[in-house]
């Protein structure tokens, strides 16, 4: 221990720095902070060891993110004490995986998890306290920090499809996600305006990654009275290989982040009707929709070629995805030509079903099927309830409450994304004339902040159910990095505290107050945000 103090204080003398001082006052807030009454302080000097356990490649990578974020030099522990002045360890009694425990004292800092995932998040609130701060060596407070998450499942959703976004852009919107704890990154890939993930059976689908124009402004908005859109001659195009598909899935990995790829079926299919118009209702021809609304051109529920496709595709996003959850889509299927197709109504006599929803559901029981066979589980949106919801399904509520009410009642697990709280396509200021076009609507931060995932109307074996959060970013009107950023930040800080922060410890004029501490790391980090709320 004499060696490290002598270390301090060579850097100390050494420093041409500026002594520092922080507060542990993050987001999202811990649910503990307990200062030494006696107001005592240890130094954290920039270059100083932190060590990490041996064989463990996790707590290895984790001490490479402390070299990062902290500017530590990473060593390996050769015993179980505190052999350097900042210290990694597993050990933390707790059976939330993502739990972590700080503890400063004079002896210097302590990070423990209960996983390596609980480590990494340590390491993001100490990064979070200190990054405003300038110089070598920093005061620290002595205090014991620890936080856990509320939700296990802690997500946002990116639409890579109605604008294509590059794998260098996608690792820092990851690097976006960690910052801010989240641990789901539902990536949206296919939809009308495009297909972005290679199926190397369906060599064509390249095809369907490129469209001739692009919306760059509408009117008013897209869903109000009058509203319509502006398009120019501005080609989209974008494809992701297999191969960059799996480094982005290895990339989050990293940072404990789950990629849930989202192949939308059977509406939302445009894209690859415009490669294969057998696998229509109608035969074609299907150009890639530039524009967005609910197209009436789904895939043929009755063509038994349909569920081949469907199978094919989904068997190889699931030898690229590594991830538990598979999202279906499942939303806004017009059923106008099925009702029309003489093969869709010749199935659904086979079947006896007497309703089209049904035969929605019987795509969704057989694509839940193929899935639970991979060993996967499937999600959708809300609309997967109608008709009857296939069995292990998650529910993704989307439009309001109601559907997740509904599904956990039925004792189906639930996500809440509800389009009140949790999209963020939406314009998050009143002025809509001082902001980027936007598809409509208003999402305020405090309006993110308020949200409460599970509903009152649940008891508590239904709310069991509610496996967590998450907020969407449709890119209809989003071409560029900086665009998607300013809309995702600082709303995202507010849907953070609400999925790892219990409610009685929310509190919004004390969370902005916080607030200008992780926008400087905002901009040190060059991320784009809004710089005011409401």
């Amino acid at each position: 221990m004499r060696k490290y103090i002598a270390t301090l204080l060579a850097a100390l003398l050494l420093s041409p720095g500026v002594m520092a001082e922080v507060n542990y006052q993050v987001v999202p807030l811990p649910q503990k902070i307990e200062l030494d009454p006696q107001g005592r302080k240890t130094l954290l000097v920039r270059g100083q060891e932190v060590a990490y356990p041996a064989g463990n490649a996790r707590m290895e990578r984790n001490a490479r993110f402390a070299q990062e974020f902290l500017g530590l030099k990473p060593r390996l522990m050769k015993g179980k004490r505190r052999e350097a002045p900042v210290c990694l360890t597993l050990g933390l009694q707790s059976e939330n995986p993502d739990a972590y425990q700080i503890t400063v004292d004079k002896r210097g800092v302590l990070i423990q998890g209960a996983s390596e995932s609980g480590v990494f998040y340590g390491i993001q609130m100490l990064r979070k306290s200190i990054a405003a701060e300038q110089g070598d060596s920093i005061e620290l407070p002595l205090a014991t920090i620890a936080a856990q998450p509320r939700f296990q499942y802690r997500g946002a959703m990116l639409d890579c499809s109605r604008h294509f976004f590059s794998t260098t852009f996608t690792k820092k919107f990851i690097d976006i996600l960690a910052l801010h704890g989240i641990n789901q990154f539902h990536w949206h890939l296919t939809d009308d305006q495009g297909w972005r993930p290679e199926i190397k059976a369906l060599p064509e689908l390249e095809k369907a990654s490129y469209r001739s124009c692009t919306v760059i402004g509408r009117n008013i908005g897209l869903h109000e009275p009058g509203g319509s859109l502006i398009c120019d001659d501005t080609p989209v195009q974008g494809f992701y290989t297999q191969d960059e598909l799996r480094d982005i899935v290895a990339y989050a990995a990293e940072r404990y982040i789950n990629i849930i790829p989202e192949i939308d079926l059977p509406g939302h299919m445009v894209a690859a009707l415009s490669v294969y118009p057998e696998l229509g209702c109608t035969g074609g021809p299907y150009p890639i929709r530039p524009y967005y609304t609910i197209d009436p051109d789904v895939l043929c529920a009755g063509n038994p070629k349909t569920l081949e496709f469907l199978k094919t595709v989904l068997g190889e996003i699931c030898d690229v995805f590594p991830s538990r959850y598979i999202h279906i889509g499942g939303d806004e299927t017009p059923r106008t030509n099925w009702k029309k197709c003489q093969k869709c109504q010749a199935l659904m006599k086979e079947l006896g079903l007497k309703e089209e929803a049904q035969l929605q559901s019987y795509i969704n029981r057989e694509v839940g099927k193929f899935l639970a066979g991979r060993g996967r589980e499937m999600i959708g949106w809300d609309e997967v309830l109608e008709g009857g919801l296939a069995e292990n399904a998650i529910v993704m509520s989307w439009r309001g409450y109601s559907g997740g009410i509904q599904a956990a009642r039925q004792h189906h697990r639930v996500i809440m994304t509800p389009t009140d709280n949790c999209y963020f396509d939406y314009y998050q200021l009143g002025d809509r004339e001082a902001q980027p076009v936007s598809i409509g609507g208003y999402l305020p931060l405090s309006r993110v902040y308020a949200m409460e995932p599970i509903p009152g109307e649940l008891n508590e074996e239904e709310a069991r159910y509610i496996l967590g959060a998450q907020c969407n970013l449709w890119s209809e009107d989003m071409a560029s990095p900086d665009h998607v950023m300013y809309m995702l930040l600082p709303r995202l800080a507010a849907l953070c505290e609400v999925q790892w922060c219990q409610p009685a410890q929310k509190d919004f004029k004390a969370f902005t107050e916080r607030l200008p501490q992780l926008q400087k790391l905002y901009r040190t980090a060059g991320y784009k945000y809004c710089t005011k709320y409401e």
